[in-house]
């Protein structure tokens, strides 16, 4: 039964670097969101600072039905270092890509929750995701096409991480059963599994996920986290669009989708500092773009050869799954 007085809490964690792209996303999530309904942006960071603050909370003063929250990381990371294992798309870290694993026991007076990564857009109403039934099970996803189709990955999602061809999904998008994964100590596994085996990941946060909520994950329809995909055509009617990995329109052109997101950064006051961005994204740095794909591909086929994976030690007898 759906209850339309409940307060529907979205979850954001981002840095400075990334609060030009949340600031799009919101006027997109804003503006496409049922008006019967009642929302809660939490935007969880480690360093954000007073102006970005101030431009992402002015964004919901003028729409009573939203109101936001910003949430510095207390908790104590420091287990957590600047590991390559760690790194987001081999050369990126940041650890507000673990923030999201620890949301539900940062928020307990919330039993359902969505996170988003903040490099997105939301054409479609977010309050029809939330209503989404999981049947239970701890997450609600999209299963990642752009990668599921790659040899090199293959291999890496079934003999590495363990998992069934096909079955392997982005964390950018997650509907979280909030109540289970208090209930199955998400954070607490989390944390053992990192200590105790510090797994060589290529999509760090992701993999923990994808291997430890494996088997109790609802999957959603692919317009629920639609990522531009070479060898496929864009999804006629996406409702989240997720500019995953390299493929940002902010940084190339002719990226599936980039309409879409050019048609809300217009309206975004960071819009002349993204077209900046743009314009100043160097050759050495699309140089670079490469060689980081590359490197992401050539360590996941080479990944099943090592001797700590997910799945052997699934096989050994830890528990992996929650």
């Amino acid at each position: 039964m759906i209850n339309k007085n409940e307060i529907i809490p979205i979850f954001f964690t981002i840095d400075n670097a990334y609060a030009p792209y949340l600031h799009v996303a919101l006027i997109s999530l804003i503006e496409n969101a049922s008006k019967d309904r009642n929302y809660k942006i939490i935007v969880v960071y480690q360093e954000l600072n007073e102006e970005n603050r101030n431009n992402l909370a002015e964004l919901v003063k003028d729409h009573p039905n939203f109101e936001m929250e910003f949430k510095y990381m207390k908790q104590s990371l420091d287990m957590i270092t600047d590991r390559i294992e760690n790194r987001l798309r081999s050369d990126y870290f940041t650890m507000t890509i673990y923030f999201r694993i620890f949301i539900p026991d940062m928020y307990p007076e919330y039993d359902k929750a969505i996170y988003i990564d903040s490099d997105i857009v939301v054409p479609g109403d977010i309050s029809e995701l939330y209503d989404t039934d999981m049947h239970g099970n701890l997450i609600g996803v999209c299963k990642d096409s752009s990668v599921n189709d790659a040899p090199e990955l293959q291999r890496y999602m079934t003999e590495s991480l363990g998992l069934k061809l096909g079955d392997y999904f982005n964390s950018g998008m997650l509907l979280m059963n909030m109540k289970a994964l208090r209930e199955a100590k998400l954070a607490e596994h989390f944390l053992y599994l990192l200590n105790k085996y510090h797994f060589d990941c290529i999509a760090p946060d992701q993999d923990y996920l994808n291997s430890m909520c494996y088997g109790k994950i609802e999957y959603l329809e692919s317009c629920w986290d639609a990522m531009p995909n070479r060898n496929k055509p864009e999804n006629p009617s996406p409702k989240i669009i997720h500019y995953n990995l390299f493929d940002k329109p902010w940084c190339y052109d002719g990226i599936q989708y980039e309409n879409y997101f050019w048609d809300y950064a217009k309206r975004s006051v960071y819009f002349e500092d993204i077209v900046k961005s743009k314009e100043n994204y160097s050759d050495e740095q699309k140089a670079e773009d490469k060689e980081h794909m590359a490197d992401l591909f050539r360590r996941a086929g080479a990944n099943a050869d090592t001797e700590v994976t997910f799945r052997k030690v699934l096989e050994s007898g830890e528990k992996i799954r929650l």
